[in-house]
């Protein structure tokens, strides 16, 4: 349909510049430019909720299945949700790691992780969001806000855990969701892996041809948040990723206030942590030496 229509146009062109018409070549160029930006910026507007969320609700593996001792939890948020979530520990005396994930998959797509946070001596509570794997419910960003704050609550009411004894972490869109959520509720720490300053930055970086702070329907304003937040900050992010760019990690790092510590991650988006274990277990154990005994 587009082809034809293109071939329809540089026939009506061509006839015109026959006819020496040139105003009328660039009126119906301009009309054409203008319908096509009016039509991608109105399938981006209608679509843009099944873009930024990509939940899976199949759980592919659980934390037993790669040796890990766990607690299958399920969370009730203040308004109805049933959120499924992991806790697993490790010393009852050691930090206490909240997990906000990605936009894609569930909880069963991040046991590497897991791994490695119990190999670091960490306990962790990570959370799907409602929508996503067993989680009842359709996400929202208000509600990616609620069911972390959940298990915020659930961690300090049912573990006795303290809040400064609490590091908020996130990767990507989770960095955002721990930023707002760590304004908030003052955890001991916080880390950001891989996460844009704000929706309207990535939304403008990804389609720099339209006008997209004009329609977007969320905020997911990390930069703001995080000049909000007291505690020391940890941002992780690679000069390779192809998604989220650099530069928003650097701004997010110069926006946060002390103490705070910027590490450099090799590798692409998704495969940073994976093909990178190593340094990434580095940048990790480094940092936790230096958080306050408390």
């Amino acid at each position: 349909m587009w082809a034809i229509a293109a071939c329809l146009l540089v026939i009506s062109c061509w006839h015109s510049y026959k006819r020496g018409k040139w105003m009328s070549i660039v009126i119906t160029l301009a009309a054409v430019v203008l319908a096509i930006g009016v039509g991608l910026s109105l399938v981006l507007y209608l679509t843009q909720g099944h873009v930024l969320y990509q939940p899976s609700h199949s759980i592919m593996m659980a934390p037993d299945d790669i040796g890990l001792s766990y607690e299958q939890v399920v969370l009730h948020t203040p308004d109805g949700q049933a959120l499924s979530a992991w806790y697993i520990p490790s010393d009852p005396q050691a930090r206490t790691v909240l997990f906000c994930h990605g936009n894609a998959g569930n909880i069963s797509h991040r046991l590497d992780t897991l791994m490695m946070f119990n190999e670091l001596g960490l306990n962790c509570l990570i959370v799907d969001y409602r929508g996503y794997g067993q989680s009842t419910g359709k996400p929202t960003e208000k509600g990616t806000f609620v069911d972390i704050k959940t298990g915020w609550d659930w961690l300090i009411e049912n573990k006795g855990a303290s809040p400064e004894r609490i590091i908020l972490f996130g990767r990507s869109l989770g960095g955002s969701v721990a930023a707002n959520v760590a304004k908030d509720v003052g955890p001991g720490a916080l880390v950001l892996e891989s996460t844009f300053t704000s929706y309207d930055d990535m939304a403008s970086n990804l389609y720099p041809f339209l006008p997209v702070r004009w329609f977007t329907k969320y905020n997911y304003n990390t930069l703001a948040a995080v000049k909000a937040v007291h505690c020391p900050v940890l941002v992780i992010h690679s000069p390779d990723d192809e998604i989220v760019p650099y530069k928003f990690g650097q701004q997010l790092f110069a926006a946060a206030n002390e103490p705070k510590r910027f590490a450099e991650l090799k590798g692409t988006h998704n495969d940073g942590f994976y093909t990178n274990t190593g340094l990434y277990k580095k940048i990790w154990r480094n940092w936790l030496t230096q958080l306050p005994n408390e």
